[in-house]
Order: C-alpha cells, then structure tokens, then sequence
C-alpha cells in the first residue's frame, strides 16, 4: 500500500463505477472521459493495495473488496454533501440547503404544501427532498431531517413524537357503484384488492389479526405506495390509505370505518448537533407543528352524503 491517502476524488470515482456499473456510465455521470475514470481506479487499486474490479470483455465486475469499501465510501460521500449544505448556512440566518428523507407517501402527499409554507416565510432555502421507503442513516448524514414510522434509538439522533397517522380501508364510489361494497371484512376477499408485492417485516408486524390482506388475496400488487394510491383513485378496488390523504378527494369512501382502524406512529427526526443550526431548527420545529395538525385531522371519521352509503350513526 502507498504511504499517501487517496484524495476524495479517487473515492468519488469509485462510487460512480459501482452505481453506474461501467466506466463509460460513470463516466458520463461525473463529466469526465473514459481514459481519466479509468487512471482514477488505477490509482485508487494501486494506492489502496488492492484489487477492486474485475476486467472482462462484458465489463467490470465489483470484487469483494470492492463490496467491502463500498458502505465506508458512501458514508464519505454523505459527510461531504453534509459539509457542503452546512457550508451555505450562515450564522444565526434561516438560509442554506437542508436535505429531508421521508416515505414515498409523506413526500408526495403530505409534505408540498408544508414546504411550500416554509418557503414563503424563508426564501433564501433550499430544500433537498430525498424519498425511500428505505431509512437513511442521519448518523451518517445522508440527510438532516428525516420523518419517520418508527422512533430512532440512536443516542445522537433528537425525536420528536407528532401523533399517529390513521389508515382506513377506501374504494372509489364508480368502483362500488360498479362492484357492490363489502359488509365484512371477510367480503373483501370478493372484491379486487390492492395491496404489497413483496411482504416486509414491517408489513407484517403492522396488519391486524384478522384482516384478509395478504398477497394471494390482492387483484393489484405493488410495492410502489404512489401507484397503490393511483389506482384506488382510478377506480381499480379497495385499498388501505391514510385517512389524512383520501378525505381529501369525496370520490373515496370509507369502508368499515368501525371494523377496521390502524395508525402509524410518526417521528421527527434530526442529528443533536444540528441544533446549533438556525435552519435546522426552524425546519425541524416547521415540519414538527405541520405533521402535528395533519395526524391530528387524518384521525377525525368524517361521513359523506353518498347514494351508496346507507345511514350512519354519528360518529365522534
């Protein structure tokens, strides 16, 4: 091994290789030509000791090591876009970048206009929105904020409980005028259901005892939130939503609002030592109080007038 550390730059390249899979994407990805990307894992191998692809006429193949780097070489690269966004904030000044991770669902339904808000009353920041069902690390920076279903246990992290987010069972009103509604919830079986492609532990620890949703029953199966969504608003069949996103479209209508009821614990989440920053916690407090009134309202269970319901008892 070389007696020199490999600049950032090595490290950058490299991670360009393993996402993109070729020299030539990479490449292309970071403005470079082939030839320097190349010189690039030459030096990284040569100064690291090591051997990170594997050259064939099919391309490169990643090498064990090269798997083994690649969680540490990630982790640089967060640190540098976490430098990068501290860098644009000034002191005392509710200004610069601040990355926010959060579910599919959170980022497109709820979070635009609660980011709209803030960006009216400080205009000098920039937001970053990076969404994954997958929870990104703010140990390791891949993001300032994040707003999760699932209370951090890390020391470092501060947490903020916002409520709990409530999910109903809804179809739209052309499809039970079209299908009939279910009575029970053993009548959802007749009906065409739409729900996860692949079980997650996460799935499996939140679904009720009882309830018959499970792949085998589902019509539509997807892992994508967004498109499970998109269907029930098209018509397809009977999904779970939150409560929150489909009171506001009266074309859906909850079913079994008695029978069934479910709620997500909700969080908000940043690194302690981001509390220094004035962006930071005005985002952080922002987003806090705005999760706070749309759990409390996503509860409520509301009835709407509809030629397809039959008369309900007050609900509180």
């Amino acid at each position: 091994m070389a007696d020199h550390e490999p600049g950032w730059e090595l490290y950058r390249s490299f991670l360009a290789v393993m996402r993109e899979g070729s020299l030539s994407a990479a490449a292309r990805m970071l403005g470079m030509t082939q030839p320097s990307l190349g010189r690039h894992m030459r030096e990284l191998e040569e100064t690291l000791g090591v051997s990170l692809f594997a050259r064939s006429p099919q391309g490169l193949s990643p090498t064990d090591m090269a798997q083994a780097l690649l969680p540490h070489a990630q982790a640089m690269a967060s640190a540098s876009a976490a430098l990068r966004r501290a860098a644009t904030t000034r002191d005392g000044a509710v200004s610069g970048v601040a990355r926010i991770t959060a579910s599919d669902v959170i980022g497109v339904e709820v979070l635009p206009p609660i980011l709209a808000a803030f960006r009216q009353k400080h205009a000098g920041v920039v937001i970053e929105l990076s969404l994954s069902n997958q929870t990104e690390n703010l140990l390791r920076r891949d993001a300032d904020i994040a707003i999760r279903m699932a209370r951090p246990t890390q020391d470092a992290l501060v947490a903020r409980h916002v409520g709990k987010i409530a999910l109903g069972i809804y179809a739209h009103k052309r499809y039970l005028k079209a299908n009939g509604r279910p009575s029970s919830m053993a009548d959802l079986v007749t009906h065409a259901l739409i729900g996860f492609d692949r079980e997650t532990p996460y799935i499996r620890a939140m679904r009720p005892a009882g309830v018959p949703y499970a792949r085998e029953h589902f019509a539509l199966r997807t892992d994508n939130d967004l498109a499970a969504i998109a269907a029930l608003r098209a018509g397809y069949g009977v999904a779970i939503c939150q409560c929150g996103i489909a009171q506001r479209d009266a074309a859906l209508i909850r079913l079994m609002a008695d029978s069934f009821e479910l709620y997500m614990d909700t969080w908000v989440v940043m690194h302690e030592d981001l509390r220094r920053s004035a962006l930071m916690r005005a985002l952080y407090d922002h987003l806090a109080t705005a999760l706070i009134d749309y759990t409390a309202s996503s509860s409520a269970k509301p009835v709407r007038p509809s030629t397809l319901r039959a008369p309900a008892k007050r609900r509180s």
